[in-house]
């Protein structure tokens, strides 16, 4: 995570950064297939982003290989205030179509939620992207490496998965959980 200054610059006047209270992660849309330069351009510029990716192989006629793509295609995170220097610097990137909301105002993303994707993500067990689901039973993860990670529980085929859902981006990711305890919210 990076550090935070009291001020940054905005042309050629200093302008107080908003408190901690008023950073927030939103949901930026990207032009297809731009989400690392997208999120290589706004880090440069020092604000705090985050990519989510997953391992996957492709196979070609002659060849397959393992590559690491976006787990949400098209989107990427960003932890900044809304006002008009953040939404400035955010829309100085080229392949950036706008923020994730009604309008392009963007909406807000609970912390928790990030977080739940990044503990997902460094888990050993395989993680893939997975329908956006508005019904189904929330579940906390009880004990183990993902204690207090909440989803939507999901059973497919025998397997127990846990799905971890961005409502603002309506995207989900489905980790299994077989061996973890889960409890109703």
């Amino acid at each position: 995570m990076s550090s935070v200054s009291q001020s940054h610059e905005v042309g050629s006047m200093l302008a107080p950064l908003p408190s901690a209270e008023d950073i927030r992660w939103f949901a930026l849309h990207t032009r297809a297939r731009h989400e690392r330069v997208v999120e290589h351009r706004l880090r440069e510029q020092g604000m705090e982003t985050f990519l989510p990716t997953v391992r996957e192989t492709h196979r070609w006629s002659d060849r397959k290989k393992t590559v690491e793509v976006p787990l949400f295609s098209c989107y990427v995170f960003v932890r900044c205030g809304l006002n008009l220097a953040d939404r400035t610097r955010v829309y100085r990137v080229e392949s950036v179509h706008g923020f994730v909301g009604t309008r392009g105002a963007g909406m807000p993303i609970p912390d928790e939620q990030i977080e739940g994707v990044r503990a997902a993500l460094s888990q050993p067990a395989p993680c893939r992207s997975h329908p956006f689901l508005k019904v189904g039973q929330r579940v906390r993860v009880c004990g183990g490496a993902m204690d207090g990670v909440e989803g939507i529980f999901l059973s497919e085929n025998g397997d127990r998965s846990l799905v971890i859902s961005v409502e603002v981006i309506q995207r989900s990711l489905a980790v299994r959980i077989d061996g973890y305890d889960v409890k109703p919210i």
